[in-house]
């Protein structure tokens, strides 16, 4: 498979990348600063540029058989307008190269899907987090009203552990931890499976522990 990855220096990008690798799927990466990749940049075809540079996206775009944006939000104390607007070149990149499949990782603080926590995520984070989740809900308002064949990903707060392939998926579980927590490696391996075998097609799958 021909896999673009936006936000590919990003911690769960380089995740992505590494288990894709692996899989023999031919890896590009989109980024501003390719150094960050490490040793990675050798195992992958790199595109350097900007989201906000609409060209850039539409030519990274070009030829691929999917898409996957693990962007990040910059920071939680403030809007980023610059992420919104990457994900709108993304989305009409891929309509106009005719590539379908889109999978785009969000937090599962947004939406309904802050129900599927405990009372910290619940209630109390929401208040440091909130552009965080504002930029995200936008976002993915953006991939829901594409005629993308898109899924949207909702993992909780975020660890640097190994792979466990223990982890659940669905678009109404839930859990009483208070703070779960989730590998970027079991959610790359998750984007992965679903890349492959797709069950959540145009679903908020919620990922947790």
């Amino acid at each position: 498979m021909k896999l673009l990855v936006f936000g590919a220096s990003g911690q769960t990008g380089k995740e992505l990348i590494r288990q894709g690798v692996a899989l023999q799927h031919d890896v590009t990466a989109f980024v501003r600063q390719p150094a960050k990749l490490g040793p990675l940049a050798a195992s992958v075809r790199i595109v350097q540029g900007n989201v906000v540079d609409d060209a850039a996206v539409a030519s990274a775009v070009a030829g691929q058989d999917a898409v996957v944006s693990t962007l990040g939000t910059g920071t939680s104390l403030k809007h980023d307008a610059d992420l919104i607007v990457g994900v709108q070149h993304i989305i009409r990149a891929m309509q106009a190269h005719q590539v379908r499949r889109l999978i785009y990782m969000s937090f599962i603080g947004v939406h309904e899907s802050r129900a599927a926590v405990g009372v910290i995520l619940r209630y109390v984070a929401t208040i440091p987090l909130r552009h965080q989740i504002a930029d995200h809900e936008a976002k993915e308002a953006l991939v829901q009203a594409s005629p993308l064949d898109w899924t949207i990903v909702r993992p909780p707060t975020l660890t640097n552990g190994p792979r466990t392939g223990r982890y659940r998926s669905g678009t109404a579980i839930t859990t009483w931890s208070p703070v779960p927590l989730l590998a970027r490696a079991d959610v790359a391996d998750f984007i992965l499976r679903e890349l492959a075998q797709p069950h959540f097609i145009r679903q908020a799958p919620r990922l947790l522990p």
